[in-house]
């Protein structure tokens, strides 16, 4: 074999191997197979020249510019083998929703792959007039597939409308759904669930709306199997071990502290999940640092971790599990009889008497009652709520006395600690009185609003219902006006109604990026914190991106990402992450600030969030040029 100098023999090999690598690839079983297949099929017809190459007795003597070119070829290759690679592991859901974003991906490989084949010459090569007939049919194929997209699979696409808009859809279309997505038996959904989980810890909270989309999509084809086709593909011994068998349980998903099967995971200021139950003794017992990472908790909010809960769920259904019942870690049971407890149901039903028919003061001295009772313990709780209390405290919001509209609010945002009472606090119709006070009521019936809006809120249905009714207005004028602690309270209430798609656009649209901007200017402030982690949410929203970056935010990550907590920096990097995907302008302004420095150190010593985001900066800052397509995979 004489290919000339090491160099030359180096990277012909390095291509031919990366080549029959590709081609050897599986056959795509997924929505995704079309532009699959057609990509390994093109990759593959490159074979003959890269054979003639390595065959050939004549030294190459390539040029500085061919070898970079070719060089450059691999690098294609190699992110061309990690994209059919990860079609064939990850969730077929994820790919069958996401479709455009996964063409999209394989659009910018096609076109790295066509511009490299552009800059070899290969006149200047001794190769058969066959080879470089076959090479000029690739070339035009790969010219012309850069410059469109796939056409979607509209069968699919009906299906998947149906599913999602039918209580009950057809049977037939279930199981076309079902063949399209090769998602034949129970033992397929149990391989999804895992891809599926992957891709939605993977993504964070990039996924918005699709996450809906997919948890629903997975349960109707889990109940459909269920009905069909259980179990079709095992035999009686093998149905056998599966019913007798306990399933390895994700370290995701056990709490770090107890490593059991978390019931209620919630989320502390560094990040981290635990169980409810178990970080709040830890807090309980006087500590005030993370237990994994060993940081110090900058507040001790515990926020609900919705998505890792709904994959929990979603795992234990698809592993024939019984769920976990949160209920008996969130206060929703009594757990024993008066003792440490206040429960008097007469002397509770005497107060809501005086509440629903004294005078002002008898009004107003009731709702303080009610107030300390609440807050004093789980019993007292529910024995105010079991008493039907809760409506007259609404009531009491519309009260023009401010005393006795601070105690209202505040005693329904203790009552709110019992998840039970919430769906009691809201049928009684209390978002919209809320929201009332929290514009309109003194600055302490205010700040407990926002408190009480946020607690609301930890049920998705009321993050919808809040935000309908007007409240991110008047909750961004508190986090601009509000004392420290109401400022705290507003941010942690937009933060999780922000949770919810259409959210964020709400807040974007009234004006939440500048005061957010201010405070991350102002480090002293004490907003820090807050203000990064709504920007990290909102950045994944078209609209949230376009106004973060015209606040010229970018010097501030970078010194963010630089010298910030652990925590900072990692909302930091998905804040610089959404603004320079797919855009060129903030990528060079990123190069030009010498962004890639402060992203390598993050890469290597930030959270695991934070490292995949930083890694994928890195990769774009590096390619970047004035002609590059710089859309990339979501992360």
């Amino acid at each position: 074999m004489g290919c000339g100098t090491d160099g030359n023999n180096s990277i012909v090999t390095q291509i031919m191997i990366l080549i029959k690598e590709i081609s050897s690839l599986p056959e795509c079983k997924n929505s995704s197979k079309k532009m699959y297949s057609n990509l390994v099929r093109r990759i593959k017809l490159l074979s003959p020249l890269f054979e003639e190459l390595i065959d050939s007795d004549e030294e190459l003597g390539l040029s500085v510019d061919q070898i970079e070119a070719l060089q450059l070829l691999s690098t294609a290759l190699v992110s061309a083998k990690e994209l059919l690679n990860w079609v064939q592991e990850s969730s077929k859901l994820y790919q069958a929703v996401q479709r455009d974003t996964v063409s999209s991906q394989f659009l910018r490989l096609t076109g790295e792959i066509e511009a490299t084949l552009s800059k070899v010459s290969y006149d200047e090569l001794d190769l058969s007039e066959e080879v470089k007939e076959q090479i000029r049919l690739v070339h035009a194929q790969l010219k012309r597939a850069k410059s469109r997209m796939e056409s979607p699979d509209l069968q699919l696409e009906m299906d998947m409308t149906e599913v999602q808009d039918k209580t009950e859809p057809d049977a037939s279309v279930l199981r076309r759904l079902s063949e399209n997505l090769h998602l034949l038996t129970l033992e397929d959904l149990r391989k999804e669930s895992r891809a599926f989980h992957e891709a939605v810890i993977a993504n964070s909270l990039d996924l918005g709306g699709s996450f809906e989309i997919m948890s629903s999509l997975f349960r109707t084809l889990n109940d459909y199997l269920l009905t069909v086709n259980p179990e079709v593909d095992m035999s009686d011994a093998e149905q056998g071990i599966i019913k007798h068998r306990s399933p390895v349980i994700p370290d995701d998903f056990r709490c770090p502290i107890s490593l059991e099967l978390m019931k209620d995971p919630v989320i502390v200021s560094t990040g981290q999940t635990y169980e409810r139950s178990c970080i709040q003794k830890w807090i309980d017992g006087g500590h005030r640092t993370c237990p994994k990472t060993q940081h110090t908790l900058l507040h001790t909010a515990l926020t609900p971790n919705y998505v890792l809960k709904s994959l929990i769920t979603l795992w234990c259904e698809s592993n024939g599990i019984e769920l976990p019942n949160a209920q008996e870690t969130s206060g929703n049971r009594r757990t024993g009889g008066p003792s440490k407890s206040n429960c008097d149901p007469a002397a509770i039903g005497a107060l809501k008497r005086k509440l629903a028919k004294g005078n002002l003061e008898d009004k107003r001295a009731a709702c303080g009652e009610l107030r300390l009772l609440a807050k004093r313990n789980a019993d007292n709780r529910i024995c105010i709520a079991e008493a039907g209390a809760i409506p007259i405290l609404v009531d009491s919001l519309s009260s023009t006395d401010p005393r006795t509209q601070e105690h209202a609010v505040t005693a329904l945002l203790n009552l709110s600690i019992n998840d039970v009472n919430k769906g009691i606090i809201v049928n009684a119709g209390a978002i919209p009185e809320i929201v009332e006070v929290l514009k309109n009521g003194s600055m302490e019936a205010k700040e407990n609003a926002a408190a009480t809006l946020f607690s609301l809120s930890v049920v998705d249905d009321n993050k919808v219902a809040i935000g309908a009714v007007g409240a991110i207005p008047p909750l961004i004028d508190l986090l601009i006006q509000g004392t420290p602690r109401g400022k705290k309270d507003a941010a942690t209430a937009i933060f999780n109604l922000s949770i919810f798609q259409g959210n964020k656009v709400r807040a974007v649209r009234a004006g939440i990026v500048e005061p957010l901007m201010k405070f991350l200017k102002e480090a002293d402030g004490g907003m820090v914190d807050e203000a990064l982690a709504i920007l990290a949410i909102i950045a994944s929203h078209p609209e949230g991106k376009t106004a973060i970056g015209q606040a010229e935010p970018i010097p501030f990550l970078i010194e963010l990402i630089r010298t910030g907590s652990p925590r900072n920096r990692e909302n930091a990097a998905a804040v610089l992450w959404s603004l320079c995907m797919g855009d060129s302008m903030y990528l060079k302004l990123a190069k030009e600030l010498n962004a890639e420095p402060v992203l390598k150190e993050l890469s290597e010593n930030g959270t695991e969030r934070a490292k995949r985001k930083a890694s994928s900066l890195i990769e774009v800052l590096q390619r970047v040029d004035d002609t590059a397509d710089l859309s990339h995979p979501v992360v």
